[in-house]
């Protein structure tokens, strides 16, 4: 079976630039990856989108069910899911579908999220997330499109028992990589003794 690691985080915390980068990593080293990113794959879900709080949950159980779905039908050495999931439990939920799943939390105070988005060009998410919900908490101005922001409309609910924890707040994308890179390497030499597989302990970038 594949290892499945959920990278998880505030928008802008640069979960995605690390998830992307650990990827091109795998995959250079002869390893078969896939690659699920909410973003992309909720367009896939409900090509309208609302963003309403019950879009939200449906989007985030089948992203679950789908890395479940990779993860039961092998072909994979690693299923690398991207998205913040602001509910502990909708993390929780595809751990419990998975055996071999551990949480990539990549950490860093709300201000410094809140910079790093602002300097993002408009993708597959809007542009000027952060500023555009705050203007709304404070104003009532709505824009097409915004649902609710994580770190300012609804909470970033951390787990405290996730695997792989990386202090991002003063560390370049290079330096992020190769601590999840590292947990990797610890997990699957903990996992090569044999028996049912369990996530390694916490690794944290200083």
């Amino acid at each position: 079976m594949p290892a499945t690691l959920w990278f998880t985080g505030l928008p802008g915390s640069g979960k995605s630039a690390v998830a992307r980068a650990v990827e091109k990593t795998l995959t250079l080293g002869g390893s078969r990856v896939a690659y699920l990113e909410m973003d992309a794959r909720r367009k896939a879900y409900f090509p309208k989108p609302t963003y309403s709080e019950a879009e939200r949950e449906s989007a985030y159980r089948l992203f679950a069910e789908e890395a479940a779905g990779l993860y039961r039908a092998g072909g994979h050495d690693y299923i690398l899911m991207d998205a913040s999931a602001p509910k502990r439990a909708m993390r929780d939920y595809a751990r419990s579908l998975m055996a071999r799943f551990a949480e990539a939390h990549i950490r860093c105070a709300l201000a410094t999220a809140m910079a790093r988005e602002a300097a993002r060009p408009e993708g597959l998410v809007m542009a000027g997330l952060y500023a555009k919900a705050m203007l709304r908490k404070t104003t009532g101005r709505q824009f097409p499109g915004l649902g609710q922001v994580i770190g300012v409309d609804v909470p970033f609910e951390e787990d405290p028992k996730a695997e792989c924890i990386v202090e991002a707040e003063h560390l370049p994308i290079e330096a992020c990589r190769d601590a999840v890179l590292a947990f990797l390497r610890s997990w699957g030499s903990e996992d090569s003794g044999g028996g049912a597989a369990s996530p390694g302990p916490h690794r944290r970038g200083e």
